[in-house]
């Protein structure tokens, strides 16, 4: 009982550590992640932190899994309660939205931040970025593929494209919020996939009117 209470203890440090190392990176970048500035954060020793890992780029790769598994809880696996087709597009899209606008982390996007601070280093942070980015853009396109099956998008659809269209919206809402005005540019980022669904759709009251 003892060992397990420590491994509970453990990986629940290891879990406040990685959530502060997401959120920090999300303003910071990667490259402005170190043991001793979330040690600081957080209030505990650099030593505690130091148990869990040995290296800079070691704990660089650990706050991408997090943010990824952030990124499950938040916004794909409510977008999975919505209908297949049209509707659950558009449900992740709202979500995605709303993750930025709630302000869950300080810099908005934690992977838009990362992806071009690194997008041209080659190296093992490269490569993990690369193959989130990889996977995000198939989830993407399996919803897609989903809804020309069901019929609720045209047999012709171009997948790869309105998938990149609608993660474009998404990233482009994500990095003018911190420039511009953040409701109206949520707003345009809601609308644009809204409206480019509804003209796509052969039965667009599946989907709400556009505000």
């Amino acid at each position: 009982m003892t060992v397990d209470g420590r491994l509970a203890r453990g990986e629940r440090t290891r879990t406040a550590v990685l959530d502060a190392a997401v959120s920090l990176a999300s303003e910071n970048g990667l490259d402005g992640l170190s043991l001793g500035h979330l040690a600081d954060s957080l209030g505990v020793s650099k030593s505690g932190i130091f148990a869990h890992w040995r290296s800079k780029e070691a704990l660089q790769l650990a706050t991408i899994d997090r943010a990824v598994a952030q990124w499950q809880e938040l916004i794909i696996t409510p977008a999975l309660r919505a209908p297949q087709g049209v509707r659950r597009i558009h449900a992740l899209h709202e979500a995605r939205i709303n993750f930025y606008a709630t302000r869950v982390l300080p810099g908005g996007c934690f992977f838009g931040t990362a992806e071009f601070e690194f997008n041209a280093r080659p190296g093992a942070v490269h490569d993990r970025l690369a193959t989130v980015l990889a996977d995000w853009t198939a989830f993407l396109e399996r919803l897609v593929r989903e809804a020309v099956e069901l019929g609720e998008l045209p047999a012709e659809v171009d997948v790869a494209l309105l998938a990149y269209e609608i993660d474009s919206f998404g990233i482009a809402a994500a990095m003018r919020s911190r420039l511009f005005d953040p409701e109206s540019t949520y707003r345009h980022a809601r609308r644009s996939v809204l409206d480019r669904l509804r003209g796509l759709c052969p039965d667009p009251t599946l989907l709400p009117e556009g505000t």
